[in-house]
């Protein structure tokens, strides 16, 4: 937990501002690093908060201090990046404030966070240890699926996991939420969950998508709004209904998810309705295609429109799974399984001029390139929500099979941090690496999947990054890590991220 609580507190600010937030280590056996998704980290890429890339962990028993440049405005969220910490709760919501003239004019009410999270009812380091011991490529299935934390759930359906399996509650209850009739209301829908790909719907009501990540669109309508781990997306939703109270669904897409228990539910209740009463609308008909994609290119297009510059670095990268001598099944990002050194992060590194890394933290230095064209290219069939750090993505194509080399809307590409790789298919992205020099983590946002290697860095203009003056208590929280870890074991059976 945070603070005491799942999810973890709202952190709020406007555009413009900085933002400092300090980090108490109070685990007692590991270390611990926050990352801050979706921010920019221009010209600070040590307060990404990622271990063995950006920065040491935080030691047992210490603390480190987050300054953050709220450089993009909506919504986002903070969570772990040791580990897969993260899938046992270190998560909670962001809400950056934009300009009013331009946010005012399209709802009366922020709701505010909604967060989607798939649930295991077992301690995080078990599911790890499942992964990453798994010679029989058993995938591990999330019991619960949750808005805001909270779902009922039925315990005794439990399956029998591990002696450590955390209490299990019948019935803990739902989240509620309270709209005024007539009135136009912001809801900043968050997939904070490990593994599943979310459906969000609310009965009898159309959903007005205005942002996808940091990003601002062109305003489109849908009855169902699809988000892979990591993603955002803003609705706005009019209270227009003849009932008094609704049904708030999330289900994990049975066909690109792995859950046993995948519907989630919250209730709506207008104006003074008794919120004890249970709502007694009907969902949707809207069935999943089964792409595991987000909503087509062509329908999703900035506001402030980017024209795609020209590249001057193609790569393609293949995902493959593979088994390795142990005949365990890990997962390769360019022909590689990523497994880093939390004593020696990249960064800190390259800053001191070493560009010389070990082969499994899969570094690729991408010297003084612009403008880099990656072409990612699936090779199974399992879709993946691929998140880059540092960078809004240009997302220029994705679908099944190859890439035919066509850009949807090359005058103004939707501009996302995370988006949708499907099953067999490709995703061809590009990013402005002169612009944020720097290492920057680019991975798949499923916690099992990174955990068992499916991770790559880019290592933006090095000449700039060994100019950085990066700031004494980074190297003060190595050196507290080292002290830790000359006396204590890290039990880092996983990549580390």
């Amino acid at each position: 937990m945070i603070n005491g609580g799942f999810p973890g507190p709202t952190i709020e600010a406007n555009w413009g501002d900085t933002i400092q937030v300090t980090v108490h280590n109070q685990i007692e056996d590991e270390g611990v690093a926050l990352h801050w998704h979706g921010f920019l980290q221009t010209g600070t890429p040590w307060e990404d908060g990622s271990p063995a890339v950006t920065q040491c962990p935080i030691a047992p028993g210490k603390s480190y201090t987050y300054k953050l440049h709220a450089n993009l405005y909506g919504s986002s969220w903070y969570h772990s990046h040791y580990s897969a910490q993260y899938a046992g709760g270190l998560t909670g919501p962001i809400v950056i404030h934009g300009p009013p003239g331009i946010e005012l004019e399209q709802y009366d009410v922020d709701i505010g966070p909604v967060m989607l999270s798939d649930w295991y009812h077992a301690e995080y380091f078990d599911l790890v240890e499942q992964t990453m011991t798994n010679t029989e490529f058993v995938p591990v299935y999330a019991d619960n699926n949750l808005i805001n934390g909270k779902m009922n759930f039925n315990c005794p359906t439990l399956p029998p996991r591990h002696n450590s399996t955390p209490p299990c509650f019948d019935n803990a209850g739902i989240s509620k939420f309270r709209f005024k009739r007539g009135k136009k209301h912001l809801l900043r829908l968050i997939n904070s969950g490990s593994e599943g790909l979310q459906r969000f719907s609310i009965d009898g009501h159309i959903l007005k998508v205005v942002s996808n990540d940091f990003v601002a669109i062109n305003p489109y309508e849908t009855k169902v709004v699809t988000l892979g781990i990591g993603q955002r997306t803003d609705v706005v939703v009019t209270a227009n209904g003849e009932l008094d109270a609704y049904w708030m669904r999330s289900n994990v897409s049975r066909i690109c998810g792995l859950n046993n228990s995948p519907d989630a539910v919250a209730a709506i209740y207008y104006d003074d309705t008794d919120d004890k009463l249970e709502p007694g609308s009907q969902a949707w008909n809207v069935p999943d295609p089964g792409t595991c994609a987000n909503d087509d290119l062509e329908i999703t297009t900035p506001i402030m429109e980017l024209r795609v510059p020209e590249h001057d670095l193609y790569l393609e990268m293949p995902i493959d799974l593979f088994v390795n001598g142990s005949g365990v099944t890990l997962w390769s990002m360019d022909g590689v399984s990523f497994r880093g050194n939390y004593n020696s992060p990249t960064l800190l590194l390259a800053n001191l001029g070493n560009l010389t890394f070990e082969e499994e933290w899969n570094v690729r230095n991408l010297k003084d390139s612009k403008s880099v064209r990656v072409n990612v290219i699936n090779n199974s069939n399992t879709s993946h929500p691929i998140h880059m750090h540092g960078f809004n993505m240009y997302i220029l194509h994705e679908g099944p099979g190859t890439w035919d080399g066509t850009i949807i809307n090359p005058h103004n590409p939707i501009r996302r941090d995370v988006y949708q790789l499907r099953p067999d298919g490709h995703l061809v992205i590009q990013f402005d690496a002169a612009a944020n020099p720097g290492v920057w983590p680019f991975h798949c946002h499923i916690a099992w999947h990174v955990s068992a290697g499916f991770f790559i860095q880019f290592l933006t203009n090095p000449e700039e990054v060994a100019k950085m003056r990066v700031p004494n208590v980074v190297a003060e929280t190595c050196r507290q890590w080292a002290e830790w870890t000359g006396t204590n074991v890290p039990a880092q059976i996983d990549s580390g991220l």
